[in-house]
């Protein structure tokens, strides 16, 4: 394992004689300590470190969980990115599925096994350098990128990808569905790519046939009724920036032509004009349909497809960004909360599993439109299920369960270690980076023999 001196980690206990094993299981991360929740905030103030391992019972209600969460909601009040691993009693489960339906990271029962705690920190570590590292690159290129708020490893994939290609002249084709932030990934990938010119957006769904081309290509004076002087199209406004060709699939196979010869010359032709214009402007075409069968059912070009298609990113839908919604709801809910005067308005349990369990069809724009309809709507001070307009279902809970989330990980990774080293135990253990007595217990709890 790597060194990690230097990174800050705080841990919050209120039993000193267990607050030092904590931290002697930890020593090789540079850790602070507390023993109640004032003391907690104000270390935490002082260091703002990226993990928190806490019991939720501190002083001076150690035998309740009220001081544990208000302290959680404090911590992400003040650190939205904090990962809070929350320590447990052994029949505490429901107070630690509360707490992360609440933001908490993980959970560990006590008493807490050293190695799976390590492993625990570890990989919440690994997790916030990954959301640091996203949030530098999107301060670094504008807002465009920033407003892609995401937990999810994919979609911060799709970020590190866009912030690649970006100085590349290569046309790139981004693939999602609607709602997805396809326009917001646009004008990120304008913004890290330093271009002079100007972000144009245009909808190829959103025009008649009749007048896309001269939208895309302008005209001259007098190429039609109407055309009382010379008017540049969106591909010449865009010079020296980006074009992005919104639902690309919906161009017409006329106008499929005219841009592939466009993307192959470089240079433009407005209706009624015979002048060869070049343009300089980076293409990014956009678009939720399958592209390959509409290339089979003879309705898109495929030379066309291979010149747009130089960069292919695929973005994910919402309902497959693990936590994302529920992180996005917060976000958009203090955003119009704060624009209604609403300011502390807040998210009901029910609310939280129900946004968890929606599949989301409309993505994160229809995410977004719940939530504002909610916030203007609803009476209380938190936002129910009901104010949201959407149903929850209590089963859900068993889906939540991060013990046997983990129990399925850990099996898989126990297995595929074993199976790597044929069943050696001693290099199994080096390979998963446990002791040798962590792996035999595991793979007794597990069953694997």
């Amino acid at each position: 394992m790597s060194e990690s001196r230097g990174t800050s980690l705080l841990i919050v206990e209120d039993d000193l004689a267990l607050q030092k094993q904590l931290r002697w299981s930890l020593d090789r991360y540079e850790a602070a300590t507390a023993a109640d929740a004032n003391a907690a905030l104000m270390q935490f103030r002082k260091l703002t470190p990226g993990v928190v391992t806490m019991d939720l019972g501190l002083p001076p209600d150690q035998d309740g969980v009220t001081e544990g969460f208000r302290l959680l909601d404090r911590l992400l009040e003040l650190d939205p990115y904090v990962k809070v691993i929350v320590l447990t009693g052994q029949n505490d489960q429901s107070n630690a599925l509360r707490a992360v339906r609440a933001g908490a990271y993980d959970f560990l029962a006590k008493p807490v096994d050293p190695d799976v705690l390590a492993l625990t920190v570890e990989r919440a570590m690994r997790m916030r350098e990954l959301q640091d590292e996203n949030r530098r690159l999107a301060a670094g290129q504008g807002s465009a990128l920033g407003a892609l708020l995401t937990r999810d490893a994919a979609m911060q994939r799709v970020c590190r990808t866009i912030e690649k290609v970006a100085r590349a002249d290569a046309t790139v084709l981004l693939l999602g569905e609607s709602g997805t932030g396809k326009e917001v990934l646009a004008q990120g990938l304008h913004e890290a790519a330093g271009r002079k010119g100007r972000f144009i957006a245009i909808n190829c769904a959103a025009i008649p046939e009749n007048l896309l081309e001269s939208e895309l290509f302008g005209y001259e004076k007098g190429a039609f009724t109407g055309a009382a002087k010379a008017t540049p199209g969106k591909i010449e406004v865009a010079h020296g920036g980006t074009l992005m060709l919104d639902e690309i699939g919906d161009l017409p196979l006329s106008l499929q032509a005219k841009l592939l010869r466009f993307l192959q010359e470089r240079s433009i032709e407005r209706l009624g004009g015979r002048q060869e214009i070049p343009v300089d402007v980076r293409v990014v075409g956009a678009t939720h349909q399958n592209l390959r069968q509409l290339i089979s059912e003879g309705r898109f070009r495929e030379d066309l497809y291979f010149r747009l298609a130089e960069i292919v990113i695929d973005i994910p839908p919402l309902r497959d960004r693990q936590g994302d919604a529920v992180l996005l709801a917060h976000a958009f809910a203090k955003r119009f909360a704060s624009e209604q005067r609403r300011k502390g308005l807040g998210f009901s349990d029910d609310a939280l599993r129900a946004i968890d369990q929606h599949r989301w069809p409309g993505n994160v724009r229809e995410l977004q439109n719940v939530i504002k309809r909610a916030v203007i709507m609803a009476e209380g001070e938190r936002l129910t299920a009901e104010d949201l307009g959407l149903a929850t279902d209590g089963r859900a809970l068993d889906e939540l369960d991060l013990r046997t989330v983990r129990e399925r990980a850990e099996r898989q990774a126990v297995v595929a270690a074993l199976a790597r080293v044929d069943g050696n135990i001693v290099r199994a253990a080096e390979l998963l980076g446990v002791s040798r007595p962590t792996l035999y217990d595991l793979m007794a709890k597990l069953q694997i023999k």
